[in-house]
């Protein structure tokens, strides 16, 4: 058996762990439930990994994001460590056949879903493998207190009736005493020994500014600060703008999002890596498993969703243990929108209701039955055919996928993409000669703009209803369009897929889980007001606000805050004031000129603490036209 320290040097080229990673690692391998809270950046994925690797067997992890399971299983092929995950759609025999590589072939790593593990057939295969450890990957997702609940994580213990003896890490980068309690309590952990690392970060500079112009802003920081950075915006269409106007003004900028193709996201992604583009426009799909040692920058140019992503996010700043900074540019209309845009996402029981219904209405599902196939599914025909808001039907069916009512695949909010590949004026041509695409044509370059010069998103849907004619037709028409070769048509690969999971009782179902729900909803409007709170509080060191957040009490400042450095800034104009009296006492009058002469400091300055000082009427302006104490 090797030792963790041959494990670590062997597979990732280390020399020594990091603190608290062996103290973890110790645990888990005599055989202790583990509860592990390290910040972003941190290295939790090596504390079951190292182990899982030491001991014979198979390490069964459970993790809620597909691109997360599929990016770590492809960074452990790289380092020739046999790693598996069950794609979505598997056929039984096709998930047999893979139990059974992984029972014969060696296979240290199997990456699973919350939801998949519900699976009985799953479950009865799982009791096959030699498990050595299961590990929760972002185990806060368990409690319904933490930022991003969900309730199939609620049901892993099924483990615990599946392998008795196995034991479990659960791993988190943000919670707080409340969410470690229920991680405790819901997995049934036994003999738990919980690490804690402490959320301060000397070297990170949170800072906060209101402004209203933010692009200038991004200038004037990228003239200052050099180092690698990315910034964090709220949709994908605002990283290619943003990016292009960093280009545009001499800053390299690559963009990053998840609509973009896997060969797209690979060049951002290794653009940004290897610095021939230094900065990276992203949306939050950019971060997870993402370790950059050198980014001295994480800027957050629109509001994040909560505190605890907002943390996350700007972990991945300064992981070299070098001054970094995050800086988060907001104003009024900023908040006003975050409201706004909350209220329209947060659905009510009610509407839950509503749209759970209507789904088994629209798919034709009579009462007490239920679906053997799945669907093809359109959010925008959906929310069209019954007068929904599509922000909330989107809400609405991630709420009812987390609790195990539908499934939906992932592209179900995916689009196709369009590009003319002739010239403006042939294409014109072209639509003269034939009058039944004329129209058609005209639509479409009246509807999406840049069609000549880059692949363009488009929803086939959206264009029926501008064009007046099917979605189908729309199809058929630029199909003809590309056999034409005046386009570069790529229609999404599959529809959205939409799987009933349990039998249609409209309210019953929804019933079930309300109390629960509603709980969810509350805790969503909670996050988002505690971020509002600290982002308006300029009155408390921003490092001690973060660390009471997450139950860490401390009375140190950290000093390199915004609001550390105001009132650094308020002491030393306190001081120069006090200065200034003190020397007309001495002195008696003075000219500005010969006042800062006298303390070594900028005229323009001291006219400001010296006008300061006339409206509070302790200095007066004599007929010499010379400064003297009142």
């Amino acid at each position: 058996m090797m030792s963790p320290e041959k494990i670590l040097a062997q597979y990732w080229g280390f020399s020594e762990f990091r603190t608290p990673q062996k103290e973890i690692i110790t645990a888990v391998l005599e055989q202790k439930d583990v509860i592990t809270l390290l910040p972003t950046g941190g290295g939790k994925s090596l504390c079951f990994q190292v182990p899982a690797l030491v001991k014979e067997g198979t390490c069964l992890v459970i993790s809620p994001l597909i691109a997360l399971m599929q990016d770590q299983v492809e960074n452990l092929k790289k380092l020739h460590i046999k790693a598996v995950t069950i794609p979505s759609g598997n056929s039984p025999d096709e998930i047999i056949t893979l139990f059974d590589n992984i029972k014969f072939g060696n296979v240290k790593f199997l990456y699973i879903s919350p939801e998949r593990l519900q699976s009985p057939l799953i479950q009865e295969k799982l009791k096959e493998v030699n498990l050595n450890l299961v590990a929760i990957d972002e185990a806060h997702c368990i409690s319904e207190w933490g930022h991003d609940f969900r309730p199939s994580y609620r049901n892993i213990k099924i483990l615990r009736d599946i392998n008795a003896t196995v034991s479990f890490i659960a791993l988190t980068a943000t919670a707080n005493k409340r969410v470690l309690k229920d991680i405790e309590d819901n997995l049934e952990l036994k003999n738990v020994k919980i690490f804690r690392k402490s959320f301060s970060r000397k070297n990170l500079a949170y800072q906060v500014f209101k402004i209203e112009d933010k692009l200038q802003r991004l200038l004037q920081i990228f003239t200052k600060t050099k180092s690698p950075a990315i910034v964090y915006v709220n949709s994908r269409k605002k990283t290619e703008e943003i990016a292009n106007f960093l280009n545009a003004n001499k800053f390299k900028s690559s963009f990053y999002h998840a609509g973009l193709s896997k060969i797209k996201k690979q060049i951002s992604f290794d653009n940004w890596m290897t610095e021939k583009t230094p900065i990276i426009v992203a949306t939050n799909a950019f971060g997870m498993g993402i370790d950059k040692a050198n980014v001295g920058l994480v800027i957050h140019y629109n509001l994040p969703f909560s505190v605890e992503n907002y943390v996350q996010e700007t972990g991945r700043a300064g992981r070299n243990n070098k001054k970094s900074f995050a800086a988060l540019l907001y104003n009024e209309h900023d908040i006003l929108m975050f409201k706004e845009q909350l209220q329209k996402s947060l659905p009510t029981i009610a509407e839950i209701k509503e749209i759970h219904k209507k789904l088994y209405q629209y798919f034709r599902i009579a009462n007490g039955e239920i679906a053997e196939t799945s669907f093809d599914f359109n959010i925008l025909e959906f929310s069209k055919k019954y007068n929904f808001s599509v922000l909330k039907t989107d809400a609405v069916l991630k709420i009812i996928s987390n609790y195990g009512i539908i499934e939906l695949t992932d592209n179900y909010n995916k689009k196709s993409t369009l590009k003319f590949t002739t010239h403006h004026s042939s294409i014109l041509k072209f639509g003269e000669k034939n009058q039944s695409l004329k129209t058609f044509i005209g639509v479409l370059l009246r509807t999406y703009g840049g069609l000549f010069e880059n692949e363009i998103k488009i929803d086939e849907f959206f264009i029926a209803k501008k064009a007046r004619i099917t979605s189908k037709k729309v199809i058929e028409n630029l199909k003809k369009l590309q056999d034409l070769e005046f386009v570069e048509y790529i229609p999404v690969k599959a529809a959205s897929s939409l799987l009933f999971l349990v039998p249609r009782e409209d309210n019953i179902t929804i019933n079930r889980f309300s109390k629960d729900m509603k709980q969810f909803l509350l805790q969503k409007s909670r996050k988002a007001k505690d971020l509002v709170s600290f982002i308006k509080n300029d009155t408390l060191c921003r490092s001690k606000q973060l660390l009471s957040y997450f139950d860490e009490n401390t009375s140190e400042k950290c000093g390199i805050c915004d609001v550390c450095l105001s009132e650094v800034k308020m002491i030393e104009e306190e001081d120069l004031s006090k200065k200034i009296m003190a020397l007309l006492k001495v002195e008696k009058m003075l000219t500005s000129k010969e006042i800062s002469d006298s303390l070594n400091s900028n005229e323009q300055e001291i006219l400001i603490h010296l006008r300061n000082l006339l409206a509070l009427n302790k200095v007066i302006l004599n007929h010499q036209n010379k400064f003297q104490n009142k």
